[in-house]
C-alpha cells in the first residue's frame, strides 16, 4: 500500500482536479467491465499532458509504487482492475485533437480520445476511422491501442494496428518515446510502435497517437440471413465474399437472437426461427450490387446454405439489424454471464465449434450457453449464463474450472485464448495454451526491458514467475 507521505507528494506534483483518493472515483476508475475482481486502488490521477504522465510514472519510480492505466475500462479481461492498492491513471482529461494532416490523411489524438469522437470528426474532415464495435461511445483510443482493438469491420479494415501511424508513449522507466512519427516507409530497425500496440499497458502508457483515417466508404447494404448449420452458414460467408466486397460478417445464435429481441422489444426480422444467423454488409460500389447481393442469396438459398433472409430496405431498419447483433452484450448483462473470446483461421471455425460443443454441454449439462462473434475473421464469443441461486464466486469458479479444457480444443486448432479482449488478469495463467514457452520467456525479458521496476500494470497478461 502506497505510504501516505508519497501520496501527499504526488498530490503536490498535480493541479488539484487531478488527484484524488474519494472511494466512489476508486471504485469507477479502477474497474473494467469483469464483474468479479475486488477494486483497492489507493488513488487515481488524471494527467493532461505527456509531461503529466512522465511526471507520475517518475513518482512511481522512486517510490516503487504500481500504475494502472485506465481509458475507457470497457475490456473484459480484468486489464485495467486495480486490486493491490495501486495509483490508477485515467487518460480521461487527456482527450484533445491535436493536428490533422488532410494531405496525409492522417490525424494526432491525445489517447483520451472517445473512439466514436473520432469517428465524428473523421465525418466532418469527409474521411472515416473504420475501427468499430459496440462500445465505442466509452472507450478511448489509448486503450483501443493497448490492446489492438478489433470489432466489427475487421473482415474490410483490419485491427487498430494497422491504422496507427505514430505514437507517443511514456515507458515503465519514464522515458519519452516518439515512435515511428507517423511515416509510412521508416527501415531502420525494430518497429517498437507494434510492441505498443497490443501490450495492455505493461511496457509504456500511450499519451498520443497518429492516426491514418480511409476514405468514406461507398454505400452500404445490410443483409439478415438464417442458416441451418455453421459450417452451411461458413459456405454463405464464401459464397457472399466471393461475389461482394464485404464489410463484416458477424453470426448470432437462435438463442442470442431470442434474448436480444426481447430485450429490445422487438420482433425477428425473419418469419421462422433458425439454429444459426448472420448480419452481412456488403458495399454497394454500383447499382448492381444489389442485384448481386440478392441473386447470391438466391443461388445459396437453393445450395441450401441459407435458409431465410431479409435485405434492410431503410438506414432504419440496417441500423436495427445490427442492433440485433451488437447490442447482445447488453442483453446478457442481466445473467451475469462468464465470457470467453476465441479466435482460430476462419477454415477452422466449424471444426472448432463441433468440437467445443459436446464440451460445453457435458461440463454444463443444464447452463445456457450462448454463442456470437465475428465469424468472417475467425473469432467466437462464447457466454455461460449463471443460473438462478449460483453464487458469483461458485459460477467464476466452476467456469473457470472448465477453461483449461476449453483452451486444450483452441490449442489443437491453433488458435487463440483471446481474439480481442486481452489477457489481463483473467488469462494470463492459460497464456501458455497460445503462446510458447520461449515466447513467454520474451515476454518477460521485454518487460523488463520497459520498464525495469515494474511499475506499468503488473500482474497482467505475463504469467506469475513459478518461483
Amino acid at each position: 500500500m502506497t505510504t501516505l507521505s508519497a501520496l501527499e507528494e504526488l498530490r503536490q506534483l498535480l493541479a488539484p482536479d487531478q488527484f484524488s483518493t474519494q472511494p466512489k472515483e476508486l471504485q469507477h476508475y479502477g474497474k473494467d467491465w469483469t464483474t468479479y475482481f475486488d477494486i483497492k486502488a489507493s488513488a487515481v490521477v488524471f494527467p493532461k499532458s505527456t509531461q503529466d504522465i512522465q511526471t507520475v510514472v517518475l513518482w512511481a519510480n522512486r517510490h516503487q509504487v504500481a500504475i494502472v492505466p485506465s481509458g475507457g475500462r470497457t475490456g473484459l479481461s480484468g486489464g485495467a482492475c486495480a486490486t493491490n492498492g495501486e495509483i490508477i491513471l485515467s487518460l480521461q482529461k487527456m482527450n484533445q485533437i491535436l493536428d490533422f494532416s488532410s494531405l496525409e490523411h492522417t490525424v494526432q489524438v491525445q489517447a483520451g480520445v472517445i473512439t466514436q469522437d473520432l469517428q465524428n470528426w473523421a465525418l466532418e474532415k469527409g474521411l472515416f476511422y473504420p475501427v468499430d464495435f459496440a462500445a465505442r461511445g466509452s472507450s478511448q483510443i489509448g486503450g483501443n491501442i493497448a490492446t489492438n482493438a478489433g470489432g466489427i469491420k475487421v473482415l474490410r479494415y483490419g485491427l487498430t494496428r494497422d491504422w496507427i501511424a505514430g505514437l507517443v508513449v511514456v515507458t515503465g522507466s519514464g522515458e519519452i518515446l516518439n515512435l515511428n512519427q507517423g511515416l509510412i516507409k521508416n527501415a531502420t530497425g525494430y518497429d517498437l510502435r507494434h510492441l505498443i500496440v497490443g501490450s495492455e499497458g505493461t511496457l509504456a502508457i500511450v499519451a498520443e497517437a497518429t492516426i491514418r483515417l480511409a476514405l468514406k466508404p461507398p454505400p452500404l447494404q445490410v443483409f439478415f440471413i438464417a442458416s441451418p448449420s455453421l459450417p452451411q452458414l461458413m459456405e454463405a460467408f464464401a459464397g457472399f465474399r466471393q461475389r461482394l466486397t464485404l464489410t463484416a460478417f458477424e453470426m448470432l445464435s437462435e438463442r442470442a437472437l431470442e434474448i436480444v429481441t426481447q430485450k429490445l422489444q422487438v420482433t425477428s426480422p425473419l418469419a421462422s426461427a433458425s439454429p444459426y444467423y448472420a448480419v452481412v454488409e456488403f458495399e454497394v460500389n454500383q447499382p448492381s450490387d444489389a442485384e448481386l447481393a440478392l441473386e447470391t442469396f438466391s443461388d445459396l438459398v437453393d445450395k441450401g446454405a441459407l435458409t431465410d433472409g431479409a435485405l434492410a430496405q431503410s438506414e432504419t431498419q440496417a441500423k436495427m439489424f445490427w442492433r440485433l447483433r451488437e447490442d447482445i452484450s447488453e442483453s446478457l448483462s442481466a445473467f451475469s454471464p462468464y465470457k470467453n473470446d476465441l479466435s482460430v483461421r476462419v477454415s477452422k471455425v466449424p471444426a472448432l465449434v463441433l468440437e467445443l460443443n459436446p464440451l460445453l454441454k457435458a461440463r454444463y449439462p443444464t447452463w445456457e450457453v450462448v454463442w456470437f462473434g465475428h465469424v468472417g475473421d475467425g473469432n467466437l464469443h462464447i457466454n455461460i449464463l449463471r443460473p438462478n441461486g449460483v453464487t458469483k464466486e461458485d459460477f467464476v469458479r466452476q467456469c473457470q474450472s472448465v477453461d483449461e479444457l476449453l483452451f486444450a480444443v483452441v490449442q489443437k486448432h491453433h488458435g487463440s485464448i483471446s481474439a480481442e479482449h486481452g489477457v489481463g488478469l483473467t488469462k494470463k495463467k492459460f497464456l501458455h495454451f497460445t503462446r510458447s514457452e520461449s515466447e513467454i520467456q520474451l515476454f518477460s525479458m521485454i518487460k523488463k526491458t520497459f520498464d525495469p521496476k515494474g511499475v506499468l500494470n503488473p500482474g497482467k497478461l505475463i504469467p506469475d514467475s513459478p518461483d
